[in-house]
C-alpha cells in the first residue's frame, strides 16, 4: 500500500498541473513587451524581425494555438510552448530561430507577420480567441531619429501597465540595440495615474454608435450599457460591446433611433482603464447621424501651397451646411497639369470621424508641425494624410466625396495673394466668405499679418462679417506714464472692421503736427487688429511728455479708404 503511495501522490499532481494548463489565459497575462520592426542597418542584433512576450501572469502558460496578428495578416499556431512565470520568450519567423537561440528562449511560428516599420497594431490571441495584449506601435515611439531608422528595438517601460501608449514604450538603451530574452534596458515604473478621455462619437446608422477614447478601457466596464447616456430622449443604449483588438473603442446599440440633422450628446461614466482610472474631466463627445456628402456642404476654406522650408501644406474644410457628414466619406486629390485628370486621390480618415455644422478641419502631412508654426484654437480638429501634390506657384485642390462626385474645387494661383506682400512663403489664402462661390478669386485674401499669416482650424482672419464698411478704432488708456512701473505703461490701439482685405498705415503726431513714431506700414488686416505704443519715437527715444494724435488710415486694393484720428495723452508721475 505505501509503494503505491508515491504514484498516487504523481497521478495528483499530475492532474492538478495538467488542469492548471487548460485554465483559460486573462487579458495581460502575458504581454508584448519588445518589438524589433525595423533590423537594418544592423547595430549588433540578428538581422530579422522578432517581438519579445512576457510572462507577468504569476503562474505559467501554455501557449500552445497561440498566434500574433496584424492589421493585415496571422502568424501560424504556435506549437505547445510553457512560459514559466516572469520570464521572457522570443517569438520570430522559423527561419530565424537560430539566430537568436544565444539570447535565451525562442519559439518559432510560421507566417509569422512582416512588423511595418512604420508601425501598426500587433495583437496577440490565444487559442480561445482571447485578445491577450494588443499593441498599435507607432515609428514616432523611438522619440529618436537616428534609432527609429532602423537596428533598434522598441522596448516597455512598465509591463505592469501594459495598456499605456507611446508614453510607456521607449527605444531600448541597450548597445545591442535592443534586449531579447531579457529584462528590457528601460525597465523602471511607469504607473498609469491618466485617467481615459472621450476623443469622438460617430453613428454607424441611426442605431449603432461607436464612441472612442484616447486609450484601453476595462473591457468589462466598457460593456456596461447603463455607464453611456444620450441627450434629447435618447437614454442609455440597451447593449455596449468594447470592440477588440484595442479596447478602445465601444460600440452600443440605441433603444430609440437618431434623426438627421440634429447634434447629440453622448456623455459616459464609470468606465476605467485596464489601470483603474476613471473617465472623469473628458466624458462628453457630440453624436450626430451622418448625411451624404453632396456638392458645397462641405468647402475649402483655407490653403497654404508655399509654406516654409521646414513646415508643410495644408488645407483646411470647413461645414457650412446644416448637415453632419463623416469624413470617412471625403478624399482630397488634385488635377494634373498636363491632362487636367483628377489624380492622387488620398481618403481622408479611415475611421469615423464626424464634421459637424460650422466646424474646421485641418488636412496636412503633419499636424504638429502646422500646430508649431501657427495658432491652432482647435488643435484636436487636424488629421494626417499622404497628400497630394500642391505647388508653391498655381495648382488645384479637389474635395470628392464617395462616390467619386465632386464636393469643392479650388484652382489656386499666387497671384492671388496681396501684391503688398514680397515674401509669400508661409502665408495661406484665406477664403473670405464661405457661402460664395470658391473659384471666384476676389473670394480670397492672404491671411493676416496680426494672427502670423495663417488660421488653421479657427475662422479665417479675412472673414467677411458684413458688406458695409463700418469701423471703430480706440486707445487704451488715454493717458499713459510710460515709466515702467507696472501701471500704464504704454497705449493699445484697437482697430474693429467689419470687412477684410484692409491695410493699416498708423502714424503718431506730436502737437506741432510733426509726426514721431510710425507705428504700422501696410500692416495686412483681418476684421481686427491690434498695436501698442510705448511712448517711443522711431529712434527709441522717450517722447517729451504731452498730447499726442494717432492717425490710423486704413485702404484696400480696390481703392476705398477710411481715416480715423485718436487723441493720447503722455504723462510723467512725480
Amino acid at each position: 500500500m505505501y509503494k503505491l503511495l508515491p504514484i498516487f501522490l504523481f497521478t495528483i499532481f499530475s492532474f492538478l498541473y495538467s488542469t492548471s494548463q487548460a485554465q483559460i489565459p486573462e487579458r495581460y497575462d502575458v504581454v508584448i513587451d519588445e518589438i524589433f520592426a525595423d533590423p537594418t542597418p544592423v547595430v549588433a542584433l540578428p538581422n530579422a524581425e522578432f517581438i519579445e512576450l512576457k510572462n507577468i501572469s504569476g503562474k505559467p502558460q501554455n501557449l500552445q494555438g497561440w498566434r500574433i496578428t496584424t492589421s493585415s495578416s496571422s502568424s501560424g499556431a504556435f506549437s505547445s510552448y510553457v512560459l514559466p512565470a516572469d520570464s521572457f520568450l522570443i517569438i520570430t519567423g522559423t527561419g530565424s530561430v537560430s539566430q537568436f537561440a544565444p539570447y535565451g528562449r525562442v519559439l518559432g511560428v510560421t507566417s509569422f507577420p512582416a512588423l511595418i516599420n512604420g508601425g501598426t497594431t500587433l495583437s496577440l490571441i490565444s487559442k480561445e480567441g482571447i485578445t491577450i495584449h494588443s499593441v498599435a506601435y507607432d515609428v514616432a515611439w523611438y522619440n529618436n531619429a537616428v534609432k527609429s531608422d532602423g537596428g533598434w528595438t522598441l522596448e516597455m517601460v512598465d509591463t505592469h501597465t501594459p495598456c499605456n501608449g507611446a508614453e510607456n514604450w521607449k527605444a531600448s538603451v541597450d548597445p545591442k540595440g535592443g534586449t531579447p530574452g531579457t529584462k528590457n534596458s528601460v525597465d523602471a515604473a511607469n504607473p498609469d495615474k491618466t485617467a481615459p478621455a472621450l476623443l469622438r462619437a460617430a453613428a454607424l446608422d441611426s442605431l449603432h454608435v461607436v464612441i472612442t477614447f484616447n486609450e484601453t478601457v476595462d473591457s468589462v466596464k466598457g460593456a456596461a450599457a447603463a455607464n453611456y447616456t444620450i441627450s434629447d430622449g435618447i437614454g442609455s443604449p440597451v447593449s455596449a460591446i468594447t470592440i477588440s483588438p484595442s479596447f478602445s473603442k465601444v460600440q452600443l446599440t440605441l433603444g430609440k433611433p437618431l434623426s438627421r440633422e440634429k447634434v447629440y450628446t453622448v456623455t459616459v461614466n464609470n468606465v476605467s482603464d485596464c489601470s483603474g482610472n476613471v473617465v472623469q474631466a473628458v466624458k462628453t463627445a457630440r453624436l450626430g447621424l451622418a448625411s451624404s456628402i453632396d456638392s458645397f456642404g462641405i468647402v475649402i476654406n483655407e490653403i497654404l501651397f508655399n509654406p516654409h522650408p521646414t513646415a508643410v501644406d495644408y488645407v483646411e474644410i470647413y461645414n457650412r451646411s446644416t448637415k453632419v457628414y463623416d469624413l470617412k466619406d471625403l478624399f482630397i486629390a488634385n488635377r494634373s497639369s498636363s491632362t487636367n485628370a483628377i489624380g492622387s486621390i488620398r481618403q481622408i480618415v479611415t475611421e469615423n470621424v464626424l464634421l459637424f455644422p460650422g466646424d474646421y478641419f485641418v488636412i496636412s502631412e503633419n499636424g504638429a508641425i502646422v500646430k508649431q508654426n501657427y495658432t491652432a484654437q482647435n488643435p484636436g480638429n487636424f488629421i494626417d494624410v499622404t497628400m497630394p501634390s500642391f505647388p508653391d506657384d498655381k495648382g488645384v485642390v479637389v474635395l470628392l466625396n464617395a462616390q467619386g462626385q465632386i464636393a469643392d474645387e479650388l484652382r489656386y494661383d499666387q497671384k492671388w495673394h496681396s501684391p503688398l506682400i514680397d515674401n509669400k512663403e508661409g502665408i495661406s489664402l484665406e477664403r473670405i466668405d464661405y457661402n460664395k462661390p470658391t473659384q471666384d478669386k476676389n473670394n480670397w485674401h492672404s491671411a493676416a499679418s496680426t494672427v502670423g499669416f495663417g488660421t488653421p482650424s479657427y475662422q479665417n482672419s479675412q472673414f467677411r462679417a458684413d458688406v458695409v464698411l463700418q469701423g471703430e478704432v480706440t486707445v487704451s488708456p488715454k493717458v499713459f506714464s510710460p515709466d515702467n512701473d507696472g501701471f500704464d505703461d504704454f497705449a493699445i490701439l484697437n482697430l474693429q472692421l467689419s470687412e477684410p482685405n484692409y491695410v493699416a498705415t498708423i502714424t503718431i503726431f506730436d502737437a506741432a503736427g510733426r509726426p514721431v513714431k510710425n507705428l504700422a506700414k501696410n500692416a495686412t488686416l483681418g476684421t481686427t487688429g491690434s498695436f501698442r505704443w510705448d511712448g517711443l519715437d522711431d529712434k527709441l527715444r522717450k517722447v517729451p511728455v504731452g498730447a499726442y494724435v494717432v492717425y490710423t488710415e486704413v485702404f484696400n486694393l480696390n481703392g476705398k479708404k477710411r481715416a480715423f484720428k485718436n487723441t493720447v495723452v503722455i504723462a510723467a508721475r512725480f
